[in-house]
């Protein structure tokens, strides 16, 4: 899942880098508070900056209900997919 704010240059370039994956999942806006509740499920591995906040866009990566990743941006799921392979 990915967790997002509407109009994020960030969120918009991981979500079309995903477009180009085999990786099946749901994207979670921020203004909703579904998404924001949900989102307190990852607290303690979510990145956040140098003045605590957090990092968005923040894809959450699950196999089987264990979380195997979580990633900002692109190229760090990349790198973890290419070290998987």
């Amino acid at each position: 899942m990915i967790f997002t704010y509407p109009n994020c240059d960030k969120c918009d370039a991981f979500k079309n880098y995903l477009k180009g994956k085999a990786l099946e999942g749901r994207e979670l806006s921020l203004v909703e508070k579904e998404s924001k509740l949900r989102l307190r499920e990852f607290l303690g591995l979510i990145k956040r900056d140098e003045k605590g906040a957090i990092i968005i866009p923040v894809f959450v990566l699950c196999e089987d209900g264990k979380v195997l990743g979580v990633f900002n941006e692109h190229p760090e799921l990349e790198s973890w997919l290419k070290s998987r392979a």
